[in-house]
């Protein structure tokens, strides 16, 4: 076998973080910073969001197209059977949870996802058919609301909520995690909630997954890092630290002089600003309206707050384009329809497992690892190795 030399050493410098590096083509969906607008596959996210229900989107980014009614209904009917838990993992769960109950749900997660891997006997997805790929991605994801909630019941001191085949993903998500069902209308925020945050772009624990399922390795082990790089508060932890910000404002008349004393100091203000978008996060503007529609002082007082926020910006950052990100009224919006805010980035973890999956099937279709390169800057070698003394 011959080897390209020039090639295995040929080195290309790219920015840090791999900021509008291109490393692969992908037929999922895209963000468009610049225009404040992104999709799934070849339809508007948002619009998807406002006019489709949970499964319908599923639908669409493991099979490449919104079903049919009869399609929905053997679909939804299919994933609902999948969201009880082998035995083996049910009863692992209270020590799960017990061992994890300072770190959260999310932390336990983790742990759960292997244990479902191993019980389910997934194998590496290079050894696997398409067909199979597909369905350990739908065991999967249909089991983590199954495991979020049982895990949050659990450190609470409280009986997990055996899952429902007769409500939908979101409704389902939310009875198992209070114990009641929810009413329709904050079913349904919920829903649009998860449907705008599926998937986007490139992100750090999307790319994660695929780098892990470029490997080869199993549905789980593709999953668990993701959800490792989701726990990292620059990329998932934001929705109740946005909150946070609220609490610790208080008042309406506090928001000028405490935003001032933040942004001159150089900190960052939770749920505002985006790696990717130049413009109002289009997430941002459609949970804006969700959270309206509901109205109240928590409300009223985050619209002041982002009014606020943004004049003040654009006083002291001229020049800078920095509006509400997703976690701002995400956070508003969990809140209003009863979620604990230790659920939040669980909740978060709950829609984005769709959009790993669907990145892991696409990534498992190339038997090509990703293998980047670092520039090595330590002390110069080789260097004597010192005796020892």
């Amino acid at each position: 076998m011959s080897i390209n030399r020039a090639a295995s050493t040929t080195s290309v410098d790219v920015p840090r973080g791999l900021a509008g590096v291109v490393v692969t083509d992908t037929r999922l969906g895209d963000v468009r910073g610049l225009e404040g607008f992104y999709h799934y596959r070849q339809y508007s996210a948002v619009e998807l969001a406002q006019t489709r229900g949970f499964e319908d989107v599923w639908h669409l980014l493991v099979h490449g197209e919104l079903p049919d009614a009869a399609q929905r209904a053997a679909f939804a009917a299919r994933t609902a059977r999948l969201r009880r838990l082998p035995d083996e993992v049910r009863t692992a769960l209270p020590a799960i949870a017990a061992a994890t109950r300072l770190s959260g749900p999310l932390a336990g997660l983790r742990t759960a996802l292997s244990l479902l891997g191993a019980a389910a006997g997934f194998r590496p997805v290079y050894d696997i058919d398409a067909e199979r790929r597909l369905a350990d991605t739908l065991t999967v994801t249909a089991a983590v609301p199954t495991l979020l909630t049982a895990l949050y019941r659990l450190g609470q001191g409280l009986d997990p909520v055996e899952p429902r085949e007769d409500l939908g993903y979101a409704a389902n998500y939310l009875y198992m995690l209070t114990g009641s069902e929810p009413d329709v209308r904050r079913a349904r925020a919920i829903e649009q909630y998860l449907i705008s945050t599926i998937d986007h772009g490139f992100n750090a624990s999307t790319f994660t997954a695929r780098v892990i399922a470029s490997t080869g390795a199993d549905v789980a082990a593709c999953l668990v890092g993701a959800v490792g790089a989701l726990s990292g508060p620059l990329h998932g932890g934001a929705p109740s630290r946005a909150l946070d910000t609220l609490d610790a404002i208080g008042t309406p008349e506090r928001i000028d002089p405490w935003i001032r004393e933040r942004v001159l100091a150089g900190d960052r203000i939770m749920g505002f600003g985006h790696p990717v978008y130049r413009t109002e996060d289009p997430r941002s503007r459609m949970l804006r309206g969700i959270a309206q529609s509901f109205g109240g002082p928590l409300v009223d007082f985050a619209v002041e707050v982002e009014r606020q926020v943004e004049a003040i910006l654009a006083e002291l950052k001229p020049g800078r384009e920095l509006h509400t990100n997703v976690e701002f009224y995400a956070g508003v919006v969990m809140e209003l329809c009863g979620l604990p805010r230790e659920m939040f980035t669980p909740t978060f973890a709950a829609a984005r497992v769709v959009g790993w999956s669907a990145n892991i099937l696409e990534q498992s279709e190339d038997s090509k690892i990703i293998r980047p390169a670092a520039r090595y800057v330590g002390p110069g070698a080789p260097a004597a190795v010192p005796q020892m003394v």
